[in-house]
């Protein structure tokens, strides 16, 4: 999502304890409360009356361009010789953070009278440039004075109706590295329900309002943690879907670590 008007609301997280994972990068990890301030931002919603249409593709000169731009970067390689490299750089990268996205992978959790097991909501929407639909984790850019943490708030809120805590958060990873200098973090999530949600097929029961931007058109899933991949793997073979690489890769982590016989789990 990108910036309107901002209304500020309390929020709590947990604070901060650094855990160094084998390789030297830090994973946090929040154990005890900490208030912070979100920003959560008013929008005008638009209903969606057809399906999207390209009606041209033109090329867009980088002087023009609002959101991201294309460099040249000279280099040496290792073996001393001069090297070109095209890439696709943001305009709009976080300066107090110094990270250009987040996305949250978020768990849901019922109350235990209703007997659902741990969940996690999904979110589709269109992506001009894939001319599709993709299944996603919610996610957005970071504005310019967000923390990673702040902006999944924010986010999450924004997308699903949703409050949420954060259980921790990833380091900086490189979202297409051949490609572009985008990066980002994963935040995880937790999100309390009432009970009172039906969560049987696309956008059913009592979900919260959305805040979305005009232009976005955001459905909101709800999938047991435990039929995630194979809810995936369905998506992916309808027409004109395509799962987002991220969460795929953390559900296809999740189907190897349970059916491999490496003594993961």
């Amino acid at each position: 999502m990108h910036s309107r008007v901002a209304l500020r609301s309390s929020v709590r997280i947990q604070k901060a304890n650094i855990i160094n994972s084998g390789i030297g990068r830090q994973v946090q990890r929040f154990s005890s409360p900490l208030k912070i301030t979100a920003q959560i931002r008013q929008f005008t919603m638009t209903q969606k009356t057809q399906e999207p249409v390209i009606t041209s593709i033109t090329d867009l000169p980088t002087s023009e361009a609002k959101w991201v731009t294309l460099q040249k970067i000279t280099y040496t390689d290792q073996t001393g010789k001069s090297r070109t490299w095209e890439v696709a750089s943001r305009k709009t990268r976080s300066a107090k953070s110094g990270v250009d996205a987040v996305a949250m992978g978020n768990i849901l959790l019922s109350p235990p009278s209703s007997k659902r097991p741990p969940s996690t909501m999904l979110v589709i929407q269109y992506r001009p440039p894939l001319d599709a639909y993709t299944v996603e984790w919610p996610a957005g850019l970071i504005d310019k004075d967000e923390t990673a943490e702040e902006a999944a708030l924010r986010e999450f809120k924004e997308e699903t109706g949703y409050e949420c805590k954060v259980l921790s958060v990833s380091p900086v990873q490189a979202a297409d590295p051949g490609l572009s200098s985008a990066n980002m973090k994963m935040v995880m999530v937790e999100a309390q329900l009432s009970g009172d949600e039906d969560f049987e097929g696309e956008e059913a029961g009592k979900h919260p309002e959305q805040r979305l931007e005009d232009g976005e058109h955001i459905t909101r899933v709800v999938v047991p943690l435990a039929e995630l991949y194979e809810r995936l793997v369905e998506y992916s073979k309808k027409e004109r879907f395509i799962v987002a690489a991220k969460l795929f890769h953390f559900a296809a982590g999740m189907e190897f670590a349970r059916t491999q016989k490496y003594g993961i789990w």
